[in-house]
Formats: C-alpha cells, structure tokens, sequence
C-alpha cells in the first residue's frame, strides 16, 4: 500500500514539473494538467477500493474531466484559428 501511495505521488509530482516548465506551449500544459487530473483519479479509485466505498464520487469526478478536457481543446482550438499557433507569449504580446 505504500508503494502505491509512492507511486502516485511521485506521478503527481511528475506532472507539476512538466505542467511548470512547459510554459510555452498551450497543448503541452494541457496535457500536463491531463496527466495531473488522471493520477488523481487513479488515486482517488485506489483510495476508494481499499475502503470499500461506493464508486458514485469516482462518475462525478469523471465527467468534471471530460468537461475540463473538452473546454480546454476548445480554447486550444480557438487559439490556433485567432493566432495561427498555440505559443502563448506570442498570443499575449498581440493583445498587448
């Protein structure tokens, strides 16, 4: 059990070290913030299984995702067809 605890919070980890070195590219930190919300979730199912508790939170949680993931493929998208790429320093500095 404490492996698993170790595991996930190495991934967690993991993905925040990803999420804040990849500050150029709106994909690259939305499939971070993906990564970090997918170890949730992992730990979150461990979490409740070793307990024995009911999985009804783990079907919220999992359309909170889907609603995450879909909103931002839509700013993603959005972005690209404004500005031509997904730097985003380069979108700041024309609203500027």
């Amino acid at each position: 059990m404490l492996f698993m605890y170790y595991g996930f919070m190495f991934m967690f980890f993991f993905g925040l070290k990803t999420f804040f070195l990849n500050k150029k590219h709106l994909l690259m930190m939305l499939l971070s913030l993906e990564f970090l919300v997918l170890v949730i979730l992992f730990s979150l199912t461990y979490l409740l299984m070793s307990f024995g508790y009911d999985f009804l939170l783990l079907i919220y949680f999992m359309v909170v995702l889907v609603c995450e993931a879909v909103l931002g493929l839509v700013l993603l998208t959005l972005l690209v067809r404004c500005h031509g790429s997904d730097y985003i320093k380069s979108s700041i500095s024309i609203l500027c």
